[in-house]
């Protein structure tokens, strides 16, 4: 079996036609790699009750692209932090590779969360004075892996985003664009089932967020499952099925029709912006 940064590595040549549609692994059906099945969560502010989430029910198929997307108040987030083991739920069953993790103490769901989910964050989460390979390297010292085999993974995987000549960079000395690289190869150095993406071009200028797409594209189309939490619906777009929340319950759960495909949109936004350049040029020879 690839480990998930070799798979990290394989992905940036695949090419994201091949993951278009919903999943399909023949006449068999796909395997759930995470089950929630009537999930509540309430919480109490102030003597209220708030239902943030009502008898939600839902499949994560391995190998797939989902989006889950809402306005805010609708229980996404809520939802991610379910979905990441980061919160209880109040009531209904979670199952993560077919192991109930409901009745889980706080430190086994530590541990199935550092092995099988990887996280990618909106503000990226990294140490402030770390360099990006330490980043990285990171969830593998939680893992106990040994120093000369994690700092090769974390090697591995920043070569697969293309950082491998920043290694030793700070987080001050990347883009933001480069800081969710970072972030995404972190997320895969462990061979996560799932990354969870949360709402992943949330700080980022629009190049930038169609080339993390664009990443994440990739590692579908090389069999990871990708689940991205997002209140935007060109993001949405990205992956295979959207599940739409509102009012903490799932409105809609669809397939996805007319998938946007990132790398086509950066060979779109260059021809754009080289003929931007040429009109620009063409202006400052006829003031001449």
């Amino acid at each position: 079996m690839a480990t998930g940064s070799s798979r990290f590595a394989d992905a940036l040549g695949a090419d994201v036609r091949t993951a278009a549609g919903p999943v399909s692994t023949g006449p068999a059906s796909p395997r759930a790699v995470l089950e929630l099945r009537d999930v509540t969560k309430t919480y109490v502010l102030e003597g209220v009750e708030v239902h943030a989430l009502c008898g939600v029910t839902l499949d994560v198929f391995q190998g797939e692209m989902l989006s889950i997307m809402g306005p805010s108040g609708s229980g996404k987030s809520t939802l991610m932090h379910i979905i990441g083991l980061l919160d209880h739920p109040t009531s209904g069953t979670v199952s993560v590779e077919g192991q109930d993790v409901v009745g889980m103490t706080a430190n086994q769901l530590a541990a199935v969360r550092n092995k099988r989910i990887g996280f990618v964050f909106q503000s990226f989460n990294l140490l402030a004075r770390t360099g990006a390979l330490a980043n990285v390297e990171l969830p593998l010292v939680y893992a106990g892996v040994s120093a000369s085999e994690r700092t090769r993974r974390a090697r591995e995987a920043l070569e697969g985003v293309e950082l491998g000549d920043r290694l030793r960079h700070t987080p001050s000395q990347l883009s933001g664009g480069q800081q969710q690289r970072v972030a995404i190869a972190r997320a895969l150095v462990t061979s996560p089932s799932i990354v969870l993406a949360d709402e992943p071009t949330g700080n980022l200028d629009s190049r930038s967020g169609i080339e993390v797409m664009a990443l994440l594209q990739r590692l579908n189309a090389a069999g990871i499952t990708v689940v991205v939490v997002t209140h935007d619906a060109n993001v949405a777009r990205h992956g295979q099925r959207i599940i739409e929340l509102r009012d903490g319950e799932v409105v809609r759960d669809a397939a996805v029709t007319d998938r946007l495909d990132a790398s086509k949109e950066l060979v779109q936004l260059g021809k754009n912006t080289a003929a931007g350049t040429d009109a620009v040029g063409a202006k400052a020879a006829d003031a001449g």
